[in-house]
């Protein structure tokens, strides 16, 4: 399964945003890719009120986003803000396109490293798989990263594929936790990890501590290897995904059968 991965760099412009999700449709369609993966916080950058960009999950951002996905004949997956309860938001990735429309809300929220994303989003509850050309993908979202149950639950639901899309915070250390974190979660699941995150923007405007992105897109094949990746600023990969991988790597290393309870 042929995937793409385009590492932009939101603004806090929806519309806008719109517009490099167009680009990246046709950019992808041309290479020939069944799966388009954008990052996390698409819709809209971190660090500004999220309430006011929130839209249903069928609404007019998300029917544009449908609408170029279906023209091109690809599936994309893309990171928006949906309503919650309570005045909150949810952290939403759309998956539109080739037959495929479902949505994932992020599980786990980055209260983390002076960011406390529980503050204005609700958190979702369950793991999505959807099946592309015949591949299980699923997905994860940014902080999902360090969570390995999530990954295995995915895998036991027939995932080959998981999609983490993100907008990783900046700092010491970080861009070396998530070249660790998204290795290991390939082990854990011995499936294919397609990590897209936001570029790095530079430095963060003063005071704030919103997780604005630091590059570094990859796809790690089921063993752990990285099988391609970017640095730090804008840019696209195309990778071909073969699901004998998988079955061989599963094979080899049978982790998820050798699981007991504990």
């Amino acid at each position: 399964m042929r995937t793409a991965l385009a590492q932009i760099s939101s603004s806090d412009d929806p519309a806008a945003n719109l517009d490099l999700v167009a680009a990246e449709v046709e950019h992808a369609a041309r290479a020939g890719a069944r799966l388009l993966v954008l990052p996390e916080a698409t819709m809209c950058r971190f660090g500004v009120p999220l309430g006011p960009v929130a839209e249903p999950v069928d609404g007019p951002w998300a029917a544009r986003l449908t609408s170029l996905a279906d023209a091109a004949g690809i599936t994309v997956v893309a990171g928006a803000f949906s309503p919650g309860a309570g005045g909150r938001v949810r952290n939403t990735l759309l998956v539109r396109g080739a037959g495929v429309h479902a949505d994932y809300d992020k599980i786990h929220l980055y209260d983390a490293f002076s960011f406390v994303e529980s503050d204005g989003v609700e958190p979702g509850a369950a793991p999505v798989v959807v099946d592309v050309d015949g591949v299980g993908v699923g997905f994860a979202t940014c902080y999902d990263l360090r969570f390995p149950g999530l990954f295995t639950a995915l895998a036991d639901r027939g995932a080959q594929v998981v999609v983490v899309a993100a907008s990783w915070g900046a700092g010491p250390g970080k861009v070396e936790q998530w070249d660790l974190l998204s290795r290991a979660r390939a082990l854990d699941c011995t499936s294919f990890v397609v990590a897209c995150g936001q570029a790095d923007p530079g430095p963060l405007p003063e005071g704030s501590t919103a997780p604005l992105g630091v590059g570094h897109s990859r796809v790690v094949g089921p063993l752990g290897e990285v099988v391609a990746e970017l640095g730090a600023e804008p840019g696209r990969l195309v990778v071909d995904l073969d699901p004998a991988r998988v079955e061989g790597a599963r094979s080899t290393l049978p982790v998820l059968a050798n699981r007991r309870p504990l």
